[in-house]
């Protein structure tokens, strides 16, 4: 495994990561702007983007971009977060070039076509509407924009159905020009690549981006409070949170551990109390989400009516327990699955591709598994317990939907993490 990085002359980064062992090459341009980067008026613009990259460019019609990449039995997508945009293939590596080209292409040349986008328009509008029908995914946006009111952050990266109605081809146009700056781009390849012919192909087909740079970006403003509504459903579905450190934050791995062995898998502490022992719920578990500049420490669980009383007790007094009674066995099995993880994800070539984009775009800088895995190692029982202790000095998030005449007040649930 070799990493090379070269800075162009427009000030995208080229990053390579060579695999003898692949005949596949996994590639991309990672784009250092997401929903965060929108304003109210055109918030879902950057998911809009990207669902129109692959409809068509001056060269190729929107079917051409497919065929062209299947024909060599390729593979292209896209997805946008609220920090990041990622347009990516997977194709062998005679076909590289190919791949950077198509690219290339829908990055700088996309038509943005007026029938194309109307078409578009409705699959966004019946995406929301899906979403808005499906409880155990609207419940996070709920939580989301709960924990982080208006501002950026907060808001669905789908957009709302009146925005996704209003925006134009001149709004994409505008926003794309604004925002899509080389100096915001990291093009990623992993696989059997050559980093010098990387560079000069990225170089050459990448000559049409924008050379000014508009990255506004609304800082991180955590606020919390609830939002609790009665749905007729089968279970109530329940997210409860608290505010917590960024990706660069020197804690960070301490709060994984603790993540992972309060609610990271059978073995964890509430999938063990609350499904194991008392059989509350099907589905429990614990997930964090960073930003640049903080982050969100959260627990889902979806239980029945009847249940949810006894439910949102018995979760917060499994946090605040994990950050009283740890065992050394606990920390040691967390850190086994943390690392476990890290290394799988490694041995994919598209997987170490996205991490690689993903490291220069946080830290700057790419960051071997040897230290990362060093950072969890350095991990022990007083740290993890200090990261737990972190979260309860924060003000609570709580969202739930479904059946929840039973759910517990905030107040009460608040109380009871300062119990």
């Amino acid at each position: 495994m070799t990493v090379e990085l070269t800075r162009l002359d427009n000030g995208m980064i080229v990053a390579t990561d060579r695999l003898d062992h692949v005949e596949s090459v996994a590639l991309g341009t990672w784009v250092d702007v997401g929903a965060r980067n929108e304003t109210p008026d055109i918030n879902g613009i950057s998911h809009m983007l990207e669902h129109m990259a692959f409809k068509g460019t001056r060269r190729r019609s929107a079917l051409q971009i497919s065929e062209e990449i299947e024909a060599v039995g390729g593979q292209m997508n896209a997805y946008t977060s609220r920090e990041n945009t990622a347009y990516y293939c997977k194709v062998l590596h005679e076909d590289q070039e190919l791949a950077i080209d198509v690219i290339a292409d829908i990055l700088q040349h996309s038509t943005l076509d007026a029938k194309e986008l109307e078409r578009e328009r409705q699959v966004i509008l019946q995406e929301i509407g899906q979403a808005n029908d499906t409880p155990d995914d609207i419940i996070f946006d709920y939580f989301q924009e709960t924990a982080l009111p208006n501002q950026a952050l907060g808001r669905s990266i789908l957009g709302s159905p009146e925005n996704v109605s209003s925006l134009s081809r001149d709004h994409l146009f505008d926003y794309m020009s604004r925002r899509y700056s080389p100096k915001r781009m990291v093009f990623s390849a992993s696989g059997k690549v050559e980093h010098d012919r990387v560079v000069d192909m990225v170089s050459k087909k990448f000559d049409s981006l924008p050379a000014h740079e508009d990255h506004e970006m609304e800082p991180l403003r955590y606020e919390g409070g609830s939002r609790i509504e009665n749905r007729k459903l089968e279970q109530v579905h329940v997210i409860f949170g608290l505010p917590t450190v960024s990706y660069t934050d020197d804690s960070f791995y301490d709060l994984q551990v603790f993540n992972t062995l309060l609610g990271g898998g059978m073995s964890s502490r509430l999938f063990q109390e609350i499904r194991e022992k008392r059989g509350l719920v099907y589905s429990v578990y614990s997930f964090s989400s960073h930003y640049v500049d903080g982050g969100l420490f959260s627990i889902y669980a979806g239980t029945g009516a009847n249940d949810i009383g006894e439910l949102m007790p018995v979760m917060c007094d499994e946090l605040v327990r994990a950050t009283e009674d740890l065992s050394e066995e606990e920390v040691t099995r967390a850190r086994a699955q943390l690392k476990a993880s890290v290394v799988m994800a490694m041995e994919s070539n598209s997987g170490r591709c996205e991490t690689l984009a993903r490291q220069i775009q946080i830290f700057g800088r790419p960051q071997s598994m040897e230290e990362i895995v060093g950072k969890i190692d350095a991990v022990d029982l007083e740290s993890v317990r200090r990261s737990g202790k972190a979260l309860l000095d924060g003000k609570p998030t709580i969202t739930a939907l479904g059946p929840v005449d039973q759910m517990p007040s905030y107040d009460d649930v608040a109380a009871r993490l300062r119990s």
